[in-house]
């Protein structure tokens, strides 16, 4: 077992944070004095095999994963969660807010991140075998949905700017809209895709629905995409304003390049 600790004769000044989802991780480790990201890996699963076998491996082919941590994040990436204003919630009826976005069982285990400071939570369904299989390896973590620090780090990124903003975070097989303004969040909603089309068409159709007229509406794209690839090319032929978010700042401070930050945006602000 990982041993994490508080004692400071014995502190390794290392934080790692895990993403995972049914079809692969990323972690990464922080050098908790420098604030910087000292490593980072991707790691594909592959399809139809058992999620505990592939997690035993990669922990036993990246040994990196198994040193001490003063700290461990594990983020569970997964759209099976929902935005609950503080006004409407109560914590005895998890289930209820998710029932009508998503496929629910009574069997499931719910749960909640506090969105601090913005006076919200996401309700969510962890993976509680992947936090199982955890346990074994380390003493102790925390975990939160992966959309609970995207939307939190977007409201940040809103401050002060009065005017409607669309992010897209795209990644493999999926990707999330978050609309913004002025740290107020308007929409979050998460669509699986196959083509550059339904990633337009998600897009165009979620500006319909708020009024937002793609000639003077300022999208900005994160996750995994660059230039060259279909899904920017295809936005950028819809929308005037379509650019990649720039995070040029935060991406120096971690020592990262802004291509690196965009696409770990969720790991790297975790």
């Amino acid at each position: 077992m990982v041993i994490t600790n508080n004692d400071i004769t014995q502190k390794t000044y290392k934080k790692l944070s895990i993403q995972v989802s049914l079809s692969g991780l990323s972690f990464c480790v922080f050098d908790l004095l420098s604030n910087k990201v000292i490593h980072t890996k991707s790691i594909q699963f592959e399809k139809n095999k058992v999620i505990e076998e592939q997690l035993w491996r990669t922990f036993v082919d990246y040994t990196i994963l198994t040193k001490s941590f003063d700290e461990v994040m594990v983020i569970h990436d997964n759209n099976l969660n929902t935005f609950v204003p503080t006004s409407l919630f109560d914590a005895n009826f998890l289930a209820s807010y998710l029932q009508y976005n998503t496929k629910v069982f009574e069997t499931d285990f719910f749960t909640h991140d506090v969105i601090f400071p913005y006076e919200m939570n996401n309700v969510h369904v962890p993976f509680v075998n992947i936090n199982n299989f955890l346990l074994d390896q380390y003493e102790t973590f925390e975990y939160q949905n992966a959309n609970s620090i995207l939307v939190r780090q977007l409201l940040d990124l809103s401050k002060n700017k009065e005017d409607k903003q669309v992010f897209v975070h795209l990644q493999k097989e999926h990707f999330e809209i978050v609309v913004v303004k002025n740290q107020q969040l308007i929409l979050f909603n998460s669509f699986q895709y196959n083509t550059q089309e339904d990633f337009i068409y998600f897009i165009l159709f979620t500006c319909e629905q708020l009024q937002l007229n793609p000639e003077t509406i300022n999208v900005q794209i994160l996750g995994n995409c660059t230039e060259e690839d279909a899904f920017y090319k295809i936005a950028y032929q819809y929308i005037r304003n379509c650019t990649f978010l720039d995070i040029s700042n935060k991406a120096s401070i971690l020592d990262v390049s802004s291509a690196e930050l965009r696409n770990h945006f969720i790991l790297y602000h975790s």
